[in-house]
């Protein structure tokens, strides 16, 4: 068998996905990221303005890509915003976790999850029990066929963007994948 990788995205949007923004938009952004890494953590707060310059315009959906190898807190953090996520926090803490991206230690997880109303003693038992494993799995192997070899990486419309993830470029990619 022979594993193909790509610069398309290969594992479509659906609902298993964490999306903000319609389905009726006329740009998908979709990002492969790791909440340790400090580009992500740089990259963030742009995608953030260019979800508010676009509104509805823009549907913009996350996935998990720890790089456990350099960002040890990276796959454990994934699983606090997927553990959140089950609890309808996930944004929440996806912005809690790049906003304190330096203080990711299990201490300031279990810190974020009660900010954030989330019972500590189900996060407990649901990472005990691997819980997330496999959708971090999904997420993480759906990057790597689809060409992901670092983070952040982003798909305009389901097309790998190379360029940077600046404002100004990612911006125009934007506007031209809305054309």
């Amino acid at each position: 068998m022979r594993t193909h990788f790509s610069s398309k995205l290969i594992l479509p949007v659906s609902e298993r996905d964490h999306i903000s923004g319609p389905a009726s938009a006329p740009v998908t952004l979709v990002e492969y990221g790791d909440y340790e890494c400090p580009y992500c953590g740089l990259a963030n707060p742009i995608v953030d303005q260019i979800r508010r310059e676009l509104g509805d315009q823009l549907r913009f959906v996350f996935r998990n890509f720890p790089l456990t190898e350099v960002h040890p807190h990276s796959e454990h953090a994934a699983e606090i915003a997927e553990a959140a996520g089950a609890h309808h926090k996930f944004w929440e803490m996806h912005d809690l976790l790049y906003a304190r991206q330096q203080e990711l230690d299990d201490q300031h997880l279990a810190e974020y999850l009660a900010q954030l109303g989330v019972p500590a003693s189900e996060v407990k038992l649901a990472l005990a029990q691997h819980a997330y494993a496999d959708r971090l799995r999904e997420d993480f192997m759906s990057g790597v066929r689809s060409g992901v070899n670092g983070t952040p990486t982003f798909f305009i419309n389901g097309l790998r963007h190379d360029g940077s993830y600046e404002r100004d470029e990612l911006l125009a990619a934007i506007a031209v994948a809305a054309r």
